[in-house]
């Protein structure tokens, strides 16, 4: 299993967001990895086992998933900045998502 791992739920249909694109990136931009949510919604092998401590950044595709449904958005990117302290442990980064709303949370 890779150290980053990702769950987007779509929130009005009451179930997993399927098919949608993720990519994690450096703090310096540098793309490290990219993903599409399976039909769970999830992403279990985003990224390498092990990255160094630093600042990273998940961005989800939420416009090309809502418009492949047939829905419009207000949010057509969600980017979620979060930082890698220990590089031993397990980051898993869910998403909530409507079409115009989001939260998210660190997971295990």
């Amino acid at each position: 299993m890779s150290q980053i791992t990702t769950h987007v739920l779509d929130a009005a249909l009451g179930g997993p967001a399927r098919g949608v694109r993720v990519v994690l990136t450096a703090a310096d931009g540098a793309e490290i990895a990219s993903g599409v949510t399976d039909e769970a919604g999830r992403i279990s092998d985003l990224g390498p086992e092990r990255l160094d401590a630093g600042t990273y950044r998940l961005t989800f595709a939420t416009g090309d998933f809502f418009a492949a449904t047939g829905r419009a958005t207000f949010y057509p990117v969600v980017s979620i900045d979060f930082a890698v302290a220990d590089s031993a442990q397990h980051y898993h980064v869910p998403l909530l998502l409507s079409p115009f709303a989001y939260s998210t949370y660190r997971g295990n």
